[in-house]
């Protein structure tokens, strides 16, 4: 479990190091970063163009079916926990969480050519020995069992060093790692060398566990970020500790609950939150924040910015044409993580094979990472992951409905890609997939109501890289797990939050992300770093 802190909840005029702050975008990092800000004492505008603060945590409701439109996964909600905890509140408070295990229920395709000729199926869950014992009983054999142990255990490993060395603090890169441990350690170069630098998640996979389903189910640990396990490092192997350790959960109210608690939050600490309004650009005086200005002209004078936009958009689009956007741009080997297509189905049937969550996979996941990380092109045989929520709270859709979301992993945006002329086709992809690989016959016959997303909306609705769902690719054996850092030092006052920066992307990453950004903030006005902008009206 991650240890949680907490900071007394003091006022601006109580303390002299108090600052204005604007949070740029109200994603559940930005929302993190409100929170905690307001809770240590500084004032806090909160920003959003769309008409809702949660981000990609948006709501569909339409003819009694509610869906959730973005993340759908809650997992480690110790993060949530301390976000409260800042502000000495209770999230259970706020929220309801209920714990699902079976975590996930996984669906593969009979492949007569690689001998099992018939579709399967396997639950993951929680528990060692019970997971132990579904392996046994998955492939006849002791093998799997065993190495998947021994997998959990590297992931534990791996675990416990992030936490020492990458969670909690703004880190840029490996020299950061080093810097918080001290570099001539014995104890820290151990720690360094057991991160198996130089090998991908899908090769420290598969020296544990070579049976190609199994493996495959392993390697969707880390498709949180949104990136191909046999390119991202094996670090991120740690996640899989993560999520067995803490377990899954589902908000009552769906996922849309975690921000509705968040911004009740902010409110009750005092946060501005302005809805409507879009920020084009961030002012800049001296190589340092002095505001920022809407798009309907506005100037909001402050000491210091925190944005959830995407970084690599933060600096293009809000910090065009100074010192600091040449800069990042001439030194910018960042690549957008993929995207995606969703569907929301409601149904007048429910399929009860399906638990909450389900993975319905690819034949030949190699191939498929292929198409979309390599081709930059739909893979024609595609993983579904399938949310059927009705099984936790059979209100998000009318008696004896389903409320399904669909989701699978695409490129991002290329030029010539015209998602309004693909989505027809791919659509049906996605369909046969689920008919011809979960049982899911009929399916289109029960469809009531059907609304999608692609890459093209994802990329103007919520102001990401090339319609990137994930941020930043994790891509890169050796540094492929560092975004970058939350405090910025080429423009003082200025600080990263969410998906494309440091730790990355997934629910309680962009939570921790939000975290980060604030503590350096507030460490740096309690250390006297901040200049004060002047008037904050």
């Amino acid at each position: 479990m991650i240890a949680t802190e907490s900071h007394s909840n003091t006022t601006r005029s109580e303390s002299p190091s108090a600052k204005h702050v604007v949070v740029v975008g109200g994603g559940l990092a930005g929302l993190s970063s409100a929170c905690v800000l307001a809770a240590r004492g500084h004032q806090v505008t909160l920003c959003d163009k769309n008409d809702w603060v949660g981000g990609k945590a948006a709501v569909l409701s339409t003819e009694g079916y509610r869906f959730d439109m973005g993340p759908t996964i809650l997992t480690l909600p110790s993060v949530l926990r301390r976000v409260f905890a800042e502000a000495d509140r209770d999230m259970d408070d706020y929220l309801t969480l209920l714990p699902l295990d079976p975590q996930w229920r996984c669906f593969f395709e009979g492949n007569p050519e690689s001998g099992m000729p018939d579709n399967t199926v396997l639950d993951l869950v929680a528990d060692m020995d019970a997971m132990k014992q579904h392996l046994r009983e998955f492939t006849g054999g002791e093998a799997a069992s065993a190495g998947y142990e021994k997998f959990i255990e590297v992931s534990k490993q791996l675990h416990g060093v992030s936490d020492r060395f990458f969670f909690w603090r703004s880190i840029g890169g490996l020299a950061d790692t080093m810097e918080v441990g001290g570099a001539f350690s014995a104890a820290v170069l151990k720690d360094v060398m057991s991160l198996r630098m130089g090998r991908s998640v899908a090769s420290v996979v598969r020296s544990h566990v070579p049976e190609p389903r199994v493996s495959q189910m392993m390697d969707h640990f880390t498709q949180y970020v949104g990136s191909s396990p046999y390119a991202s490092p094996a670090v991120l192997c740690g996640i899989a500790h993560m999520q067995t350790e803490e377990g899954i959960w589902y908000p009552l109210g769906g996922t849309r609950a975690v921000p509705e608690a968040l911004s009740r939050l902010a409110g009750e600490l005092g946060v501005d939150i302005r809805t409507g309004t879009d920020i084009l650009r961030i002012e800049t005086s001296g190589g340092a924040v002095s505001g920022v200005t809407t798009a309907g002209g506005e100037t909001i004078a402050c000491d210091a910015v925190v944005s959830n936009c995407d970084a690599v958009r933060t600096y293009r689009e809000l910090l065009e044409g100074t010192d600091a956007s040449a800069n990042f741009e001439k030194k910018n080997h960042h690549e957008a993580a993929c995207s995606g297509v969703v569907l929301y189905l409601g149904l007048n049937r429910r399929y009860e094979q399906l638990l909450h969550h389900n993975f319905i996979f690819s034949q030949d996941p190699e191939e498929e990472f292929d198409y979309i990380y390599k081709k930059g092109q739909p893979a024609p045989d595609p993983t579904a992951y399938v949310c059927a929520p009705t099984i936790s709270e059979p209100e998000v859709a009318p008696a004896g409905g389903e409320a399904l979301y669909i989701l699978v992993h695409t490129p991002y945006l290329r030029s010539g890609h015209d998602w309004k002329a693909m989505l027809p086709d791919y659509r049906n992809v996605i369909l046969d997939k689920l008919e011809r690989t979960a049982g899911m016959d009929g399916i289109r016959d029960a469809i009531v109501t059907e609304d999608s997303l692609t890459p093209e909306g994802i990329h103007n609705r919520y102001r990401v890289l090339n319609g990137a769902i994930y941020g930043l690719a994790s891509h890169g054996k050796f540094t492929g797990a560092f975004k970058p850092g939350n405090r910025r030092k080429d423009v003082r006052g200025l600080y990263l939050a969410g998906g494309a920066a440091h730790p990355g992307p997934g629910m309680p990453m962009v939570l921790m992300s939000g975290w980060i950004a604030a503590d350096v903030l507030d460490q740096d006005a309690r250390g006297g770093k901040l200049a004060t902008a002047g008037s904050t009206a």
